[in-house]
Formats: structure tokens, sequence, C-alpha cells
């Protein structure tokens, strides 16, 4: 094919290229054979209207009509679409044909496409032409998918949140109405990929969905995804989704035929579109954090996807995006402009872009603080600790003897120190290892658990449980002293404090099952696992011991302790708890308080960190400023390693030295490395049969086989290991400067939040004092309070659930316990002990609430203390007014108004005291006093 510089006849090339990709056969309309092929594509074929640009025929049948137009009226599509609709409604010469549903307009660079089966046809924007197979298999299906949507039916609604329900309807609606992008906003925790599990079932089944892609950005969250869709079982079908329909999760460039979902990293996707293959490691880190790559965001350039027939572009018909507030777009968005499907995002926490790429089509918007007042989510409360050295650094001084540690052996020698080392806040764990510091936090928070934070964990054999608390280190290096000192502050074995990264030797999946299902770990410290995305609904503490400066991350980080847990699992887990009514943040570093940004690029350049460049090559980026600039680190860097660091980089790389690796990265876009390779490439071919157009694709060739040569060394092991070793070699250990803590209290905002807790539950007994029979006996007749019964209280408690299912008892006793311990300040006063009973504890705070008892006392105790003091009373003034039979029975009676608030006559025939003989027996030890004595107690036991 020569090159033609007319406009109309490039766009005609170029379409011809994009039809040919797309499976199509191209025929001039002179040498028509429809039996050539499925798809047969004809130049110039005559209607009742004029010559349309092409006709496109499947199986012999035609069935669609593209109109070209040159690449600088690519503007104007739009306006093209009648022209080309009188085409297709035309009749086509020797056919008497029905107009024709599949209608394409194109430059060759930008293609529109219409599928006039749809209710309201709407044109769209598509990267290239669907296959021939794709259109015989529309056809054969009968309606279009915008027209099976139409008819979806009603959600059963069985099992799902309100927050669910509203964020499916109103999806289903926009998938009605066309709209080809769509948002959900949901909270962490509030269950969104169950949402998009239901949802995706009901595509699958009701619409005849093709494919549906659930796309994420590690590859943590895709084996999460693929847990939640393996355990989801639909309303209407006893058998779960992976018996009903093929989940695949990629781990390879191969997507099965018969697979129905999906699940892929973007970074894995990208790779697949380029006909690559992908290094595990570029899956396991978020590419928002990757440094050159938000640098690319704001660049024009586009990503170089190009045409993959293995792949084509109506591969799915739907492509759920999940977190898609992070790395989903700017620089991939090349790869969801690829495919011809509706997207749909989740998220919980979006920016300002994330309302731009879904054109501001907020489908359903469920807030944390939504979520935290319909019982969905846990609210939290923040504690702060603060040290010396955290705050204002130290320095080590000249003379010294410390130990410096290597960062990547860690193996330790003895210095002593020529000249001062001045540290502030962020060189520690990085430049300086300060062990008091990180001692004197972790000793802190132990002391605040059991005083102030969580003060009733006692077990019964009266040992402290540690509530299961997720650590936030800044590297790995730093987690490993963390887990050192937790495991010697606390007292503790290796089970009671792990590490989960990617990076452990332990399968972290393994340790993270357990941290999530069994006893032990207690503790978890990570780096950056867990940090996003991963649920561990046990988790009642994250203490930051690392800073964060995204307002997104940090979000996402707070959200894992958000998640609900119903008692039952809690018990699993915890020998303490009974149940999880908020989570605490610990914040050892100011984190709550620091300065954040959204995740835009920011207009300054700050210079490109060598580990990003790095993990850019190894998820298969190809740009030559990416590959001169990794080049120009590693020529710097060959001159800093010592000969011990270069064997094992040889190990590494498989056999390649630096200078090997920089030569590759260079040459990969050297104009005469390409030429060369070119020329040895196409001399292969007869020197008559060597066109300029045969040459450029050797050169393009060529050029491909070395850049794959080049980025195929760097896989996650190397990009560690240089990582580390380009960074300062050694951490001075700076055991002198001892430091001391500086605050150790509840954040203003939390003592606040507990205060607004405390009023809130007040104003609602306030306000129902009147209509619930308990609440108008405490307010109004105190003198009845021996009539109220366990049924009395536990409507209390069903009403409070349904209206205002945040004020449970045991988060408004925390409450108090939070204002309790401001108002002690540092002082060890009585932290009131909760009951294990929630309608117990209920009790408890409406005295308090209604004035009867000035402190809140656990009621269970203000029973056990009125019994013990009448009993007293009857006998020093009647002297042993009871015999010890009679006391057993009192006492019976006595545990019995402790978990039912009252004793009635008929009582005495239930359990315990039928085993006991019953009514008749207390009437046979009591007698005539029998009634009194009951009267007497109900009296007594509730003053």
């Amino acid at each position: 094919m020569t090159n033609n510089q007319n406009p109309e006849q490039i766009a005609r090339d170029k379409i011809d290229n994009m039809l040919r990709e797309a499976g199509w056969l191209v025929q001039s309309k002179k040498k028509v054979d429809l039996s050539a092929g499925k798809g047969i594509a004809v130049r110039e074929y005559q209607t009742d209207v004029g010559p349309a640009d092409y006709v496109l025929f499947v199986n012999r049948k035609p069935v669609g009509i593209i109109e070209a137009k040159r690449e600088d009226e690519g503007h104007r599509l739009t306006v093209v679409e009648e022209q080309s609709a009188n085409y297709a409604n035309a009749k086509l010469k020797y056919l008497n044909n029905d107009p024709l549903p599949f209608v394409y307009e194109s430059t060759g660079t930008i293609t529109r496409f219409t599928d006039y089966r749809d209710p309201k046809p709407r044109g769209r924007h598509v990267f290239s032409f669907h296959k021939p197979e794709t259109i015989a298999e529309w056809l054969r299906k009968g309606q279009s998918l915008r027209e099976r949507l139409q008819t979806i039916p009603q959600l059963d609604v069985a099992g799902l949140r309100p927050a669910q329900i509203v964020a499916i309807n109103n999806l289903e609606h926009s998938f009605k109405r066309n709209r080809p992008k769509a948002l959900i906003q949901m909270a962490t925790g509030a269950g969104k990929t169950f949402t998009a599990a239901t949802f995706v079932y009901r595509l699958l089944k009701h619409a005849d969905a093709k494919r549906v892609l659930f796309l994420v950005d590690t590859k943590n969250l895709g084996e999460q995804a693929e847990q939640e869709f393996m355990t989801f079982q639909p309303n209407d079908d006893n058998r779960k989704f992976t018996e009903l329909y093929n989940v695949q999760r990629l781990t390879s460039s191969y997507i099965a035929n018969d697979s129905q979902v999906c699940i892929s990293t973007i970074q894995r996707l990208y790779s697949i579109l380029k006909g690559e293959e992908l290094d595990e490691s570029a899956e396991q880190e978020n590419p928002e954090e990757n440094t050159w790559l938000k640098r690319q965001m704001s660049k024009t350039k586009a990503v170089p996807v190009e045409y993959t027939p293995k792949v084509p572009i109506e591969q799915f018909d739907f492509i759920v995006i999940d977190e898609c507030h992070r790395s989903i777009y700017n620089l991939w968005k090349q790869v969801l402009d690829y495919f011809d499907a509706f997207l749909i995002g989740l998220t919980a926490t979006p920016d300002k872009r994330t309302f731009g790429f879904f054109n501001e089509n907020v489908v359903s918007q469920y807030t944390y603080e939504e979520s935290v007042t319909d019982g969905v989510n846990v609210p939290y409360d923040v504690y702060t600790i603060e040290t010396e050295i955290s705050k204002n650094g130290e320095t080590v001084k000249a003379g010294w003897f410390v130990d410096r540690r290597d960062k990547l052996t860690r193996a330790k020698r003895w210095q002593q120190e020529d000249e001062d080392t001045e540290y502030k806040r962020n060189d520690l764990d990085k430049k300086v290892v300060n062990p008091s510091q990180i001692r004197n936090i972790i000793r802190e928070y132990r002391k605040a658990l059991q005083t102030t934070i969580y003060p009733n964990r006692v077990d019964e054999n009266g040992e402290y449980e540690v509530p299961k608390t997720l650590v936030f280190a800044k590297t790995d290096s730093h987690a490993d002293d963390i887990i050192k000192i937790i495991r010697e502050e606390f007292d503790e074995g290796n089970d009671f404090c792990k590490k989960v990264t990617y990076k452990i030797d332990e399968d972290p999946k393994s340790v993270l099952n357990r941290f999530r299902n069994a006893y032990y770990p207690r503790i978890a410290v990570t780096v950056d696992m867990i940090a996003t995305g991963t649920d561990v609904k046990p988790l009642e503490v994250l203490l930051f011991m690392r800073d964060v400066k995204s307002i997104n991350y940090f979000e996402q980080m707070k959200g894992r302790g958000t998640r609900t847990i119903n008692s039952n699992d809690l018990k699993l887990v915890s020998k303490t708890a009974n149940t999880k009514t908020h989570f605490v943040i610990v914040d050892a570093v100011g984190a709550t308080k620091s300065k954040k940004t959204d995740s835009r690029p920011l207009e300054r350049k700050p210079s490109v960190p060598l580990k990003d460049l790095m993990g850019a090559v190894t998820m298969g980026h190809q740009d030559e400023d990416l590959f001169l600039s990794l080049a120009n680190r590693l020529i710097r860097l060959e001159k800093q390693i010592t000969e011990k660091e270069k064997d094992k980089l040889l190990e590494l790389s498989g056999g390649k030295n630096l200078k090997q690796i920089t030569k590759e990265l260079i040459t990969a876009y050297d104009a005469d490395a390409i030429e060369e390779r070119a020329q040895l490439e196409i001399a292969k071919t007869p020197l008559q049969d060597q066109t300029p157009a045969l040459l450029e694709a050797a050169r393009k060739k060529a050029q491909e086989h070395l850049v794959l040569e080049a980025s195929k060394t760097f896989n996650g092991q190397l990009n560690e290991y240089l990582d580390n070793v380009r960074k300062q070699h050694e951490q001075i250990i700076d055991s002198i400067n001892i430091d001391t803590v500086t605050k150790s209290e509840w954040e203003t905002t939390s003592v606040d939040n507990a205060q607004q807790t405390i009023q809130d539950f007040t104003a609602y007994l306030e306000a129902n004092k009147d209509e619930i029979q308990a609440l108008s006996i405490f307010y109004n007749q105190p003198y009845n309070r021996r009539n109220i019964t366990f049924t009395m209280i536990k409507e209390v408690m069903e009403k409070l659930q349904l209206e205002k299912p945040q004020l449970t008892p045991d988060y408004v006793w925390d409450a108090y316990v939070t204002l309790n311990a401001s108002s002690r300040a540092q002082s060890r006063g009585e932290v009131p002990t909760k009951p294990k009973d929630q309608l117990t504890a209920l009790v408890s705070l409406i005295r308090k609430a209604c004035g009867i008892d000035t402190d809140l006392k656990p009621f269970d105790k203000t029973i056990e203390k009125n019994f013990n003091d009448w009993l007293f009373k009857q006998h020093t003034g009647q002297h042993n007014r009871f015999t010890p039979e009679q006391i057993d029975w009192l006492r019976m009676i006595k545990d019995h108004v402790v978990s039912s608030y009252h004793i009635a006559l008929d009582d005495l025939d239930y359990t315990p005291f039928d085993a006991k003989g019953g009514k008749g027996k207390m009437y046979q030890l009591f007698g005539q006093e029998m009634n009194s004595i009951i009267d007497e107690l109900n009296e007594v036991l509730a003053a």
C-alpha cells in the first residue's frame, strides 16, 4: 500500500487497516466475493441515494455502513450522522434489504458508532470497529444490549442495605438512559463489592451481558474481589455466583473465552493491550503512588495503546472500576477508552477528577457520616501521643560511640562519631533510628489502652487483652524495629505481633487471614499491603507511626477500622469484647493534623525517585525520557556500589551488570542501533521487495525488540535491591538520647464527640419519656421502678436500635469513659466497668440520664450493693433474721433481678427456682412473708 497524500485517501487507508485488524476483508465494489470470509467491507457500494463509502456484510448479509471522512472533519462527525443514516436506510443495489442497524462515521483517527436497534439510538465514540463475529452474535441475540437493559426486573431487596438498594436501582436507571459512565460513592465498609456482585449478577442474568470486567489497581484488591464473588449467593438461586458464572482473575495475558467476569489490575490490562507480559511486582503497589506516572498525567501525550485483535474493543460490556478515585484514569485513561463498554466507578473518597471523569453522573452518594448514623459503620475517636523527639528531633554529638546499621543486611558496627549529626522528625527511621522514641510511643500506647482507650478489657484471669491493632509503619525496616519493641513492651512472643507486607518470608495472605479470624496476632504492622481496600473487621485501633500527605490515601487508611462486626464473630477473636461500637485512631506522628493534598499532580516538578522510574519500566511503560532518566541514574549508581553489591546485582538481573543494563536502556532509543538491527531484518527480504513501508515496519519491530530487551531486566526483587543500594547505606542508631512523652490524651474533637453523643442520648430519652413505658416510669414515676420488667427494657432497646442505631448502650458508655478519662487527665481515677449485658448497660445509662444516679454505675453492681446493704440491715436490726437456706433463696432472687430487673410470683415456677421446689418451697421457707419479701426486694434492688 503506497501512501497517498490526498486527505480522503489517507483516511481510507487508515480505515482499511482498522477493518483488517478487526477481522474484516476489505474489497472493492468491482471484486466483490461475499463468500471470501465471515465479514466483508465493500468500498463504494451503490445505493439508491448514491454510493456508500463502505457497506459491511456478515455471513453474506448486509449489516452496516461506514461513512468515511478526512481527518480534519473529525470535529464534524456528529453532523455526518444524518448522511450515514440515509445510506443505512437506503436500498442497496441488487438487494431488497431492510434498513442496516450498525452505522459508523470515521476519519481513521476518530470513529463514532450507532446501533439503530437501540431505544433512542445515540452515537458514541469507539476506539475501532467491532469484529464480524461480534456483529453476528448481536444479530443472533435479536435485541441490543441497551434494549435488554430496559426490561431488567425489579430488584429483590432482601439482604440489601438501604444505601445498596438506592445505588443498584439508580445505576440500572442510568443504564436505561444509556449513560455511558456512572459513579457510585459509597463509604468504606458499606459493602461496595457486595453491591457490585449484586448488579453484575443481574446484568449477566437479566440483560444477557457477555462479559464484565472488574478492574482494580493492586493484586491484593483483586484477590479480595475474587473472594467476594466466590462467596456471593443471589436471592433467587441457592447456588453461589461462581457455580452460575465463570469468574477469572487474570494472572497472565490470557482471557478465557468462557469467562463472564474478569478481575484484573489496570497494570495487567495495559500490558495485555501492549502485547507484553507483566512482572507480578508491578501489581503490588497502587500506580498512583508512582511519581513518574503522576508526572506523565500532566503531559498531553496519550498512552500508546493500539488495537489488539486478541482483546477486541467489545471484549467487555461493562467495566466496574474499584477504588476509581485512584490510578484508574489520567495516564491509564486510554485503557478505558479502548473498550466499548459502560463504565461504573466505585469509591468512598472521590475527588474533583473523579466527578469529571464520570461526567458528573453520580448515581448514589453514601458518606461515612451517613453510614455511621445508619449503624452500617462505626465512628472513631482520636487519641494523641506525642514525644519530645517525635516533635523536635535531636542531635547525635561528635565523640559519641554509636551503632551504625546497614539498611540491607541490618548488620551493626560500633563507631565513634567525628561530627555532630542533627536530625529532625522527618529523618527519624530513615537517616537515624532512635529506639527510645519508638519505645516511648509503644509503652505509652500500652498504658493508655489499659487506663483510658479500652480500660474494660480484663479477662477472667485478670489479664489485659489488647484489642486488634493495626500499626502503619514508614518502611519495612521501621516495621521490624516497631515489632521488636512491641513484643518486648507487651511482654509477648512472636505470634502476638506480626508484619503484614508483601516482603515477609511467611505467606502474607496466611498472616492476614490469622489477623482477621484467629486470636493471634493481636497487633499487625504494615507498610502498604493493608493500608487500603482490605477488610479486617475486628480492628479496633489504628496506630499511625507514619504520616500521610494524600487526603484520599489517609481516608482509605482510616477506612480499615470502620467495619462493623457481629458479636459472635468478634468473640471468636476476643475474650473480652462484646460489641464493636467504635474504633480509635492513635496518632503518634500528627497524621490527623498534618496538611493534606488531593491526589492531583503538583505544578512544580520534584525529582522522581529511582524506585518510581524502575516501577514504570516494570509496568511496561515505553517512553524515551523514562528510559534515559533511568539510564542516567544507573550510571551514577554504578560509581557508588561495592564489589559485593555488584555480585548480588548479577544474581537478580539474570547476569547483567549495571553497564549492560544502562547500555540496553540507551540503545532502545538510539536511531543508529535501531537502523542497524532493522537492516539485518530486512536483508532477509529480496531487494526488489524492499519498499519504504517494509523498512519502516522493520524499524518499528527492531525498536520494539530493543525496548522489550531493556525493560524485561527489571523485576520486583531487582528494583527493591537497587532502590535500597542507592539510599544511604547506613542508619545511625541513637541509643543515647532518651525520649519522653509530652502528651497522651484524647483529641479535643473526640471529647467533643463524646459530649455530643451523651447529649444526643439524653435528648432522645427526654423526647420519648412519655411514649415508652419504662422511660415514663424512670422519669415520671420513680416510685414505680420496682415494676419495670425485662420486656419493658427490651422495648426501649429495640426502639433505640431502630431509630438511633449509632446510640448503642456500648457506644454511649464509652463516651462517658472518654469524658471521664479527659476530666481525670493523667490521674488514675475509677473507670466504671461496663456491664457485659447491653440491656443492663442501658438501665445504668437511663438511671444516669434521668438523675437517679449522680455517677454512671453498672446496674448489676448497684443491685449487688443494694442487696448486701439490705441483708446487712436485716441481720443487724433483727439479729440474723434469715437462715442460711433462706439466704440462698434470697440470693437466687437477687440474681434473677440482675438479669430480668424484676421478679414476679409466677417466676418461681421457672428456672432456677423450679429445680429447688418452686413457689411451694419458698412459701415453706418464708410463709406469710413471701409476698412482702418479693415486693421489698423489687423495691430495694431497683433503688
